[in-house]
């Protein structure tokens, strides 16, 4: 039983009327030491008489991505009558974060009434306790019952642009070039045909035409089966929030993204995951029914607080790979001597394979740069995020020079921007 605000004021108003009956009616002064007793009875009766909890069941999905909304659903069936000023709450561990807030007031019609949380980490989380209060007659006291849930809940990457966005973001890539880039392009023999006015003459087989007395050309087709591995930093800089959510998952939407269109093209796809030390090792696999795994060793990849070894875990990469492959590196510079050791690292891996290095924009950084400075703290400020962005593009002009390709966009833009490099790499036979 706990009193309400009513209850508690009233309560209070004892002591103000107690100690007027005392100035001007001094025979009656102990009225006011009947008032809280009183009340208190008032209180008891309201309590006792305010009815039985409804019957609750609440439903929600078994798992949802990353910082998409959860919707809790919860029926409501009265034992009898539905209770006054009923309130119903939801407790979920910190990984689910309310959207409003997790207590929602239900009125005497409503039978089904439903709380919203989203997702802000990766992992699992549990709806844990459910807890509905409501007033008696007199709206003095209210009656609390709470329930163990005990919901587990998995949080999983984002593949919402997976679902939304990949065929389309494939069709459009292609429009007018499906047959030119798988024929024509390639470096696979396909056939020989009837050499045409435009084509290559390079292509001329000399012996062939020889025999058949015309001009006949070697037609090439793409070459599948290429290994593309999305190599994921994991380290403590990567888990720092962008727009609310750490750059890791950012960056691992982007990949999944990338990584179902190199299935759906007949590509060869595995998932590196590091921070002071590999983590997660996938090993390449091919065809479109294998992205569910690449999306559950994606979810395990966690959090980490150490600082990110570039040397250790590329030497490591490197070691696994037994041929030619296009290593996509997501990762963010942070100082100097661990964005030297990062270039090394970079540099031998491209002895032998295509290496594109996927950073964020920091926007929040750029703005602070621009801002106009009314102060000497916003002086300093800008000075130092120039600073920073003037070492960032060093690193990128770095990687540029010894070959290494760079995509630098908005979180939002990264994802398609990664899929359109990865289609002209195709379109240039480069992988």
């Amino acid at each position: 039983m706990i009193p309400t605000r009513r209850g508690v004021l009233l309560m209070a108003a004892g002591a103000p009327l107690g100690l007027l009956v005392a100035l001007f009616a001094p025979a009656y002064w102990f009225a006011g030491m009947v008032w809280i007793p009183g009340v208190l009875a008032l209180i008891l009766l309201d309590w006792l008489l305010s009815g039985r909890a409804p019957r609750t069941e609440v439903t929600c999905p078994g798992a949802v991505e990353i910082g998409a909304p959860l919707i809790a659903d919860i029926a409501i069936e009265p034992r009898r009558a539905m209770p006054l000023g009923l309130e119903i709450a939801l407790g979920a561990g910190p990984k689910l974060r309310p959207m409003a807030d997790d207590r929602v007031a239900v009125r005497p019609d409503e039978r089904r009434v439903s709380i919203g949380f989203v997702a802000v980490r990766r992992g699992t989380e549990a709806i844990e306790r459910l807890w509905v209060r409501w007033t008696g007659p007199m709206g003095l006291s209210w009656r609390q019952r709470d329930k163990a849930i005990g919901r587990q809940i998995a949080i999983t990457p984002d593949i919402r642009p997976v679902r939304e966005g990949a065929s389309v973001l494939l069709r459009d890539a292609q429009i007018g070039e499906m047959a030119r880039i798988d024929r024509g392009e390639g470096s696979e023999f396909e056939a020989l045909t009837e050499w045409r006015s435009g084509m290559d003459r390079r292509s001329i087989n000399w012996a062939a035409s020889a025999r058949h007395m015309q001009l006949l050309a070697r037609e090439y087709r793409i070459e599948r089966n290429n290994n593309v591995v999305f190599a994921i930093d994991s380290g403590r800089v990567m888990c720092e929030p962008i727009d609310g959510l750490p750059r890791v998952d950012r960056v691992t939407s982007a990949a999944l993204l990338a990584a179902y269109a190199a299935l759906k093209l007949g590509d060869r796809v595995a998932l590196f995951g590091y921070d002071s030390r590999p983590r997660i090792s996938s090993g390449l696999v091919a065809n479109v029914r294998a992205f569910p795994l690449v999306q559950r060793l994606a979810s395990e990849l966690d959090y980490s607080t150490a600082e990110t070894n570039h040397t250790l875990a590329l030497a490591t990469l490197a070691g696994e790979l037994t041929r030619r492959s296009l290593v996509v590196i997501f990762t963010e510079f942070t100082d100097q001597t661990g964005s030297e050791l990062m270039l090394r690292a970079a540099a031998n891996l491209l002895d032998r394979h295509l290496v594109l290095f996927v950073v964020l924009r920091d926007d929040e950084l750029e703005n602070l740069a621009a801002a106009e400075p009314s102060g000497v703290d916003d002086v300093s400020r800008a000075v130092t995020a120039a600073a920073l962005l003037r070492e960032r593009r060093l690193v990128i002009s770095r990687l540029r020079h010894i070959g290494v390709h760079v995509i630098e966009a908005p979180y939002r833009e990264v994802g398609p921007a990664l899929v359109r490099q990865y289609l002209e790499f195709k379109r240039r036979n480069l992988l």
